[in-house]
């Protein structure tokens, strides 16, 4: 038996969280979701409150995952605590709020899903996301194991796919916003691309006001980020587990209009 797995692209502003919430459970309906991973760092456009983040679970995320504007909005510290369908980079440091890995519980078995914060261009403070990847594995037991690697290079996207590949359900890459193409099935059996994309408006620079985002570009001076306006997408990837082995048998990118 398999089940269905659906990860979500970075939720941007406003409009792309409306968005999620408009489309999310009847999209979850329709294509026969079991589990379904968002990446909802960017809902205040720079970091996620705590009301977004529920808005996010009500609408059908059984978990959200953050990345490198984790700590923007500090009130999410405290919530990060007591909930934990909110993940937040594994290899920020230990004493850090919340946590970087979870077991969610279901009636077809249990699933780990896993968070990591690349270091390529990023945030150089954290541990080397691939050394603490595989201690982690070495003490998860759950055949069904998620990974979200949020990363700015793709060549440390790619390279965390084929080192994780076999010991892994699937690893997707979260953060750049723009969809790849290489949605597939890796040799050991584990789901991969490189990128879900993002969930916001399509008359955009990655979520981002386009007059705002040229204008930065040009040398304007720094202003608070909005986002863009006009119609807005949902992308992400299916990714079709097989339940009893936690091999992949089937990968495909989507995009929600």
């Amino acid at each position: 038996m398999s089940i269905r797995v659906l990860a979500i692209g970075d939720v941007c502003g406003q409009p792309g969280l409306d968005f999620l919430c408009s489309r999310l459970p009847d999209y979850k309906k329709e294509q026969k979701i079991d589990f379904c991973v968002v990446n909802g760092e960017n809902a205040h456009v720079v970091g996620v409150t705590p009301k977004q983040i529920d808005a996010m679970l009500e609408a059908g995320a059984d978990a959200v995952t953050l990345g490198n504007h984790t700590w923007i909005r500090t009130e999410l510290r405290p919530y990060m605590e007591k909930n934990d369908r909110v993940l937040r980079p594994a290899n920020y440091a230990p004493q850090c709020p919340g946590r970087g890995i979870a077991v969610y519980h279901r009636d077809f078995g249990d699933i780990c899903l896993m968070n990591l914060l690349g270091r390529f261009t990023m945030d150089f403070s954290t541990d080397n996301p691939f050394l603490v990847a595989k201690d982690y594995l070495e003490q998860i037991r759950e055949k069904i194991i998620l990974v979200d690697f949020h990363a700015e290079g793709t060549s440390e996207k790619v390279a965390m796919g084929y080192m994780l590949d076999g010991s892994v359900s699937a690893v997707w890459g979260t953060h750049t916003h723009v969809q790849t193409s290489d949605d597939r099935v890796l040799a050991g059996g584990t789901g991969y691309i490189t990128d879900l994309g993002m969930t916001g408006p399509i008359h955009s620079v990655i979520g981002v006001s386009v007059e705002q985002s040229v204008g930065k570009f040009l040398g304007n001076p720094p202003e608070r980020y909005n986002s863009g306006d006009g119609p807005c997408k949902m992308e992400g990837c299916i990714f079709t587990i097989e339940e009893k082995t936690g091999r992949c048998t089937a990968v495909e990118a989507i995009r929600v209009l």
